[in-house]
């Protein structure tokens, strides 16, 4: 057994309250803290923005690649999409699926969970069939059968795999299990009309990937031919709409009160437009963090990012764990004149506990700007 070595002291000019109420001289706050937000933390009081670097120099430093640009990412069957991101634990893809998919999938990996950026389509799968449409979450348990077709050409996928994992939903402690979603909202495939209709005796391919090898199994049949199924293992779906975000009007809450799933090894979080914090003493902005033991992924589904400069939709935020991020600098000033009253965006978060690498690819569509957006105007 361990035990973080915790006696909480107090030196200089502090704020009481972390995130309110900032001494006069330091209107910067910096959180310095371990386990994600969970473990130990102390929070100092700076007089210059810990993000006012003027050189960086090496690898580790803070990216911002622009999806909408990535080329090789067209493709009928999820397997030939490569990774964007990835870690042990975890695989970080972008798919643009124009076509109806051949094939049918299965990934003996570990769960998938998909995230509609653009685009409708029906999903068919072992538990039956399910319109999914832009918003949505999808979540496929390891080994599912499935496949799509799209409505349209445009259909965008945000993937993220579990490797040999599971999702689960957050541990919810004072707030109950009702807050932030009920699980009544999450909806399950049905064996419907649209499911019966897809019944055959047409020889179908199955594509399994397995330890990043794809084997096919082919049947003389649609395997996709359950007349009904009962238990507590489905594929459900959840949209961003439904997503009712913990909120306080005198605190700006961490990441982490907005975790929508929880794996062994990192946690998805969903950011979903909110009231800005409205007491005069309380931090209106992501406070500054260091979050030195996970690296921190940021999709940018929708809106007007609040506390990010000249990002759009479609792109992602990457900081590895070992340095301070937070707000830009318009962004930090508009959080202190408090003129925006509501936050407009719909955003992905990926927290890892395990460094993530990225890939040759998508170095083609980084901004090698975005280190140095931080400088003041």
């Amino acid at each position: 057994m361990r035990k973080w070595i915790s006696f909480p002291q107090k030196e200089g000019e502090i704020s009481r309250q972390a995130h309110a109420d900032f001494p006069d001289r330091a209107i910067y706050e910096r959180e310095a803290g371990r386990s994600g937000f969970f473990g130990p933390a102390s929070h100092f009081h700076h007089q210059h923005a810990p993000t006012g670097w003027s050189e960086w120099e090496g690898e580790l430093k803070p990216r911002a690649f622009d999806l909408n640009q990535l080329k090789g990412v067209d493709a009928t069957s999820p397997w030939d999409v490569p990774d964007v991101l990835n870690n042990p634990h975890c695989k970080y893809r972008i798919w643009h699926c124009k076509n109806k998919m051949d094939d049918l999938v299965r990934n003996a990996d570990g769960d998938e969970l998909l995230f509609v950026h653009e685009g409708e389509a029906e999903l068919f799968c072992d538990y039956g069939h399910m319109s999914i449409r832009r918003g949505d979450y999808v979540l496929i348990p390891r080994s599912t059968m499935w496949r799509l077709e799209p409505k349209q050409d445009d259909l965008t996928l945000l993937m993220i795999e579990a490797t040999n994992d599971s999702y689960q939903l957050p541990e919810k402690g004072l707030v109950g299990n009702h807050a932030i979603f009920d699980a009544a909202m999450l909806d399950v495939p049905k064996i419907d009309d649209a499911f019966k209709a897809q019944y055959s005796e047409d020889v179908t391919h199955v594509q399994v990937k397995r330890h990043n090898q794809v084997s096919q199994i082919t049947y003389p049949f649609n395997p996709l031919d359950a007349v009904g199924w009962h238990g507590d293992l489905t594929v459900v779906r959840i949209n961003w709409r439904d997503i009712r975000p913990l909120m306080s009007h005198r605190y700006h809450l961490p990441p982490s009160a907005h975790t929508t799933f929880v794996a062994s090894r990192f946690v998805i979080c969903t950011f979903v437009p909110r009231p800005i914090e409205s007491d005069p003493g309380a931090l209106k902005v992501p406070f500054y963090h260091n979050n030195d033991d996970y690296d921190e992924v940021l999709f940018y589904h929708e809106g007007d990012f609040f506390s990010r400069d000249n990002i759009d939709r479609g792109m992602v935020t990457f900081h590895p764990a070992g340095f301070t991020h937070g707000p830009h600098p318009k962004a930090f000033q508009a959080g202190r004149e408090y003129k925006k009253k509501f936050t407009d965006e719909v955003a992905v978060m990926l927290d890892t506990r395990d460094a993530l690498t990225f890939s040759e690819d998508v170095l083609s569509v980084e901004n090698p700007d975005y280190v140095y957006s931080w400088k003041a105007k």
